[in-house]
């Protein structure tokens, strides 16, 4: 109905319009083209690098599973072993370091008694030296004091024969 109603509708003009329309349509119409671009780069990409990435994410899962289900557990296992080892030889260490350190300690304190034992003997020989001086000093004192007053007597008996012999 609408071809009827249309002012073209059988004259010699439709052919022409016809003709605009293929015109237009090829020429500035890129829709269809477009579209076929589309879906040719979207078939590409999910054939070719879908299908790569979907394997990449595969793998990737592969590999993940894996360390959980078998690395994971065999890391853990060797984990517990070598740190209860770990653990024996580190409480011997500080076993070993605590006896050197008290034997050590004796050491040092047996040290420390000789130096002290030392330090008495030393002093004692002090005080036995410093009271051998005094008596040295004392005898020598005494010796001099008892040298003084012979020379005195021995001067004063020289004065008195001198007094003889100056009253000539």
């Amino acid at each position: 109905d609408r071809r009827r109603d249309s002012p073209a509708a059988g004259s010699p003009i439709q052919p022409i319009i016809k003709d605009i329309g293929e015109v237009y349509s090829r020429l500035l119409d890129h829709r269809p083209v477009i579209q076929g671009e589309i879906r040719y780069f979207v078939k590409e990409f999910e054939e070719k690098r879908g299908l790569r990435e979907l394997r990449v994410l595969e793998n990737l899962k592969n590999t993940i599973f894996e360390a959980n289900e078998r690395v994971l557990p065999k890391c853990e296992q060797a984990m517990q072993d070598n740190l209860s080892e770990t653990f024996k030889r580190l409480q011997a260490a500080n076993a070993m370091i605590h006896r050197l350190q008290e034997r050590e300690c004796e050491a040092r304190k047996l040290q420390a008694d000789k130096m002290m034992a030392r330090e008495e003997k030393c002093i004692a020989h002090w005080e036995e030296f410093m009271r051998e001086q005094q008596n040295k000093r004392a005898e020598v004192d005494e010796e001099h004091r008892k040298a003084m007053e012979r020379l005195k007597e021995q001067y004063s008996e020289m004065e008195k024969e001198l007094a003889k012999y100056a009253s000539f």
